[in-house]
């Protein structure tokens, strides 16, 4: 039986366990979504795990809405992500870069423009900005003949991060951002071939998939989905019906590895309401037979057991991250996990509080 501590090889990349790093936001980039030195120290930490997903990272300044989030669409952010990811390597560790287009969910006041989305929609709740919390404004319908323009940001996104020397990319498709606003009825109310059909609003991650595999090559690329419930006010009317048939797509497009956040009971993701949509990774599991990592609330014994009964090749772990970057040694070793402080988990104005400042076990 596979074990949680066993190497895995993820196309190109072969990891030293399957305790893997989600990305967690953590806002400590500077305005201009350029990477900062305290970044090293935090990702570095981190190493032991068998492969770190980085935090969500911009692929343009239309699609990066978060505050001091990083990016990786120009000569400056590449050089600020360069010292990261050669202390990451230094320390043994493999780190891919989350390549993030958040679509409607962005605030003209960071962005300098009106947010895009597959229709015109408003989501819930409300946006960090600059200026203080605000709440979310109106996307307007991207056009059809603008979507090639953000699938070449996407490609060239991905040969940046190579450059910068991240051993590989992860389209992010979930959590209520743009792909996924395209693949769920809840937000894509296209009429055109992008819109109505499964398979039409499966286009968009197509063609961003093919795209960034064409760039950088289909071992270096895999995808994160949410495939049950709604999160950030996305969700679909029957998630079956367009995330099995995705996942079969990605499979015969040749991506190295597929990541599903799935809500499950008991689930504590802050953007995700309570849901009766079942999770869909066992049919996943039948169509997508490349490595297949499973996020969202995984105990130390939930993860073996995932492991060991081939539900998942992996399991990816976020908040305990936080709290905890050497995770792996405590999985490993039954050691009690600390927990995070809430109020430092976004914001480069706390620095290394809540950042680095997390003792290793002994």
């Amino acid at each position: 039986m596979p074990n949680l501590f066993d190497p895995i090889q993820l196309g190109s990349i072969k990891t030293s366990n399957r305790v893997f790093m989600a990305p967690l936001t953590r806002g400590r980039a500077d305005k201009n979504a350029v990477p900062t030195e305290l970044m090293i120290e935090y990702y570095t930490q981190r190493a032991t795990a068998g492969l770190i997903i980085s935090e969500a990272t911009g692929i343009s300044r239309q699609g990066l809405g978060w505050i001091n989030a990083p990016g990786i669409w120009n000569d400056a952010q590449i050089e600020g992500w360069k010292p990261i990811i050669k202390a990451v390597h230094d320390k043994g560790g493999k780190i891919v870069c989350q390549l993030w287009h958040m679509g409607r969910l962005v605030h003209s006041s960071i962005t300098g423009e009106q947010p895009v989305a597959p229709s015109p929609s408003t989501a819930p709740r409300y946006i960090h900005t600059y200026e203080g919390k605000k709440p979310y404004e109106e996307a307007r319908a991207l056009r059809a003949d603008e979507l090639p323009a953000i699938v070449a940001d996407y490609a060239k996104a991905a040969q940046n991060a190579i450059k910068a020397g991240f051993d590989g990319v992860q389209i992010h498709a979930a959590n209520g951002y743009l792909i996924d606003e395209f693949l769920r009825d809840g937000t894509n109310h296209r009429s055109d071939q992008y819109g109505g059909s499964p398979e039409n609003r499966m286009r968009f991650l197509r063609e961003v998939t093919q795209a960034v595999i064409n760039a950088v090559g289909a071992e270096r690329v895999g995808v994160r989905l949410s495939p049950n419930g709604e999160v950030q006010g996305t969700v679909d009317s029957n998630p079956e019906t367009v995330f099995v048939p995705a996942a079969k797509m990605l499979q015969d497009l040749g991506v190295a590895w597929l990541e599903l956040r799935e809500w499950k009971e008991n689930s504590d993701f802050e953007f995700a309401e309570e849901t009766d949509q079942p999770i869909l990774s066992p049919k996943i599991r039948k169509v997508f037979t490349n490595p297949l990592i499973l996020n969202q609330n995984y105990t130390a014994e939930e993860a073996k057991e995932a492991v060991a009964s081939g539900h998942a090749d992996g399991i990816s772990f976020g908040r305990p991250f936080i709290a905890n970057p050497d995770l792996v040694h405590r999985i490993k070793n039954n050691i009690a996990w600390q927990k995070s402080e809430i109020k430092t988990w976004y914001g480069i104005e706390y620095g290394p509080k809540g950042y680095t400042d997390y003792p290793f076990a002994s």
